[in-house]
C-alpha cells in the first residue's frame, strides 16, 4: 500500500524519473492499480498538467486512459476540463475514438471541453474524430444542447462553424429527451446571440418551426414566457426566419395552441402538459419547495378561517349566545360543524406536509416547537368560537386530528383511495 502511496504522489509532482525508478523496484505496480484503487496516475496527472508522465503513462499503460474514476471520469475528461491541450493530443494519438468515451451522466470529454469553453480541445477532438459531434448524454442532449444551456457562446460558435463547414447541419436539429432543439433552448434561455448565430445566413436545413413534446415551437415558448427586455428583438429575428407558432402550422387541430402576445393561453391541453410535473425533468429540490410553499399558503389561510370564522362573532352575551363565539354557529350549527372540519383537516394536513417535507432541516427541534405553537393557538382560537353545543365535537375532533392525519394520509396512499378521488373529479369536470 505504501508503494501506490508513493506512485499518487509521484503523478501529483509529475516526477518521471521517480516513476522510472519505481518501476524498476516494482515492475508490476502498474498492472496492480486496478486491484487496489478506482482511479489511477493518469487521472491525477491528466488534471494537473503533468504532460510528461501522463505520457510516460499512456506508453506503460494505455489502457488506463479509459478507465473512470469515482466521479465518474476519464483522464481525458479531467485533461479537457482543465485545459491541458497537450494531454489531449497524446490521447488522441493513442486512440482518435476515446474523444466518445461516456462518463458521468453520459458525458464524453467533447460535452466536458463544451461545458468549459475549451475551444482548443474542441477543435483538436472535431478535427480528428468527426463522430463525436454525435454523442449525446442521458437527457439526450448533444454538445450544441450543453452550449445553449449553460450560456458557453464561444463554444456554441466554434461548433457551429465546424457543423456548417463540415455540412452537418443536421445535428442543429437533434431533439433532447423533452424534443427540444438548440432553437428552442435559445428560446427558452433568451440568449439572442446565438439565435442571431443560428438564423443569420442560416441554412435551409435548419428547422425554425420544430415541436417540442409539448407541441410547442420555439416561438410559442416565447410568447407563452415573455420577459421584460429583449422579446421583441427575438421575435423579429424568429419570425424574419419563417418561425411560426404551432397553431399556425396546422399539424393537428385537435391540439394546436391558441397563442397571442397580450392574451392568455386557453383550451391548450398542451400547455396543461407543458406545466404538469414531469418525474426527471423537476428536480425533488423543486417540487419540495413548491410543496411547502403550497402548505404553507394552505396553513395560513385555514388559520384566519380558524381564529375569524365566517359572519363573525357575537359582541355581547345573550340567553342564546355567548360574546365571542360564532354567529354562523349559532345560526347554522350543521354548516358551521361542516366547516371546522374540513377547515381543520385543511389545517392539519398541511402541518404534516410542512412536518415531513422539513424533517432532518436544520434547527429541527425549534421548527417542531413552532408547528406545535401553532397548532395549539389554532385549536383555542376554534374551540373559543365554537358555540356550546358544538365546543366538545371541536375540541375531541381537533384534539384528534394530529393523530388521524398521518395514519389516514398513509392508508389513503396504500389504497390508492387518491388516485380513485381524482378520476372522479376528472370525469364530473367532464360531464359538467
Amino acid at each position: 500500500m505504501q508503494k501506490m502511496e508513493m506512485l499518487f504522489q509521484m503523478a501529483q509532482r509529475g516526477d518521471v524519473e521517480e516513476l522510472n525508478q519505481l518501476l524498476i523496484k516494482y515492475p508490476l505496480i502498474l498492472h496492480q492499480i486496478p486491484l487496489i484503487s478506482i482511479h489511477n496516475p493518469l487521472h491525477i496527472a491528466s488534471a494537473l498538467g503533468h504532460l510528461d508522465f501522463a505520457k510516460k503513462l499512456l506508453e506503460l499503460k494505455p489502457e488506463f486512459a479509459r478507465q473512470l474514476d469515482a466521479e465518474g471520469y476519464s483522464p481525458m475528461h479531467l485533461a479537457c476540463a482543465n485545459g491541458h491541450v497537450e494531454i489531449v493530443r497524446e490521447f488522441i494519438k493513442v486512440d482518435p475514438h476515446i474523444c466518445r468515451l461516456e462518463g458521468r451522466e453520459g458525458k464524453t470529454p467533447l460535452h466536458v471541453a463544451v461545458l468549459g469553453g475549451r475551444v482548443v480541445e474542441l477543435r483538436e477532438m472535431l478535427t480528428n474524430c468527426e463522430g463525436c459531434i454525435e454523442d449525446v448524454t442521458v437527457q439526450k442532449e448533444n454538445c450544441f444542447h450543453l452550449a445553449v444551456k449553460n450560456f458557453q457562446c464561444i463554444s456554441f460558435q466554434v461548433l457551429l462553424d465546424w457543423a456548417r463547414e463540415m455540412r452537418r447541419d443536421e445535428v442543429l436539429n437533434r431533439k433532447d429527451e423533452h424534443g427540444n432543439t438548440i432553437l428552442h433552448l435559445a428560446v427558452w434561455k433568451k440568449q439572442r446571440q446565438v439565435l442571431e448565430m443560428l438564423l443569420t445566413n442560416s441554412s435551409s436545413n435548419l428547422e425554425v418551426n420544430a415541436i417540442n413534446n409539448s407541441r410547442l415551437t420555439a416561438l410559442d415558448l416565447l410568447l407563452i414566457f415573455p420577459s421584460e427586455a429583449g422579446d421583441r428583438e427575438i421575435q423579429d429575428i424568429l419570425q424574419g426566419a419563417g418561425a411560426l407558432k404551432s397553431q399556425d402550422l396546422a399539424l393537428n387541430n385537435t391540439t394546436s395552441l391558441s397563442l397571442t402576445r397580450d392574451s392568455p393561453v386557453t383550451n391548450s391541453n398542451s400547455l396543461i402538459e407543458y406545466f404538469r410535473f414531469h418525474d426527471g425533468r423537476d428536480s425533488p429540490s423543486d417540487v419540495r419547495t413548491t410543496l411547502l410553499v403550497i402548505a404553507v399558503l394552505v396553513v395560513t389561510a385555514t388559520y384566519q378561517v380558524g381564529i375569524s370564522p365566517p359572519g363573525d362573532v357575537w359582541q355581547d352575551d345573550d340567553q342564546v349566545h355567548l360574546a365571542g363565539t360564532s354567529i354562523l354557529g349559532t345560526h347554522n350549527l350543521v354548516s358551521y360543524i361542516l366547516l371546522v372540519s374540513f377547515n381543520s383537516i385543511g389545517f392539519n394536513v398541511s402541518l404534516y406536509m410542512i412536518g415531513t417535507l422539513t424533517r432532518k432541516f436544520p434547527l429541527q427541534t425549534e421548527l417542531q416547537i413552532c408547528l406545535f405553537a401553532l397548532y395549539v393557538t389554532f385549536n383555542v382560537a376554534v374551540t373559543a368560537t365554537s358555540p356550546k353545543s358544538a365546543r366538545l365535537f371541536t375540541t375531541v375532533f381537533t384534539s384528534a386530528l394530529p393523530t388521524a392525519v398521518p395514519v389516514a394520509c398513509g392508508l389513503l396512499q396504500r389504497y390508492g383511495v387518491m388516485g380513485r378521488f381524482r378520476r372522479l373529479f376528472r370525469i364530473c369536470r367532464r360531464t359538467s
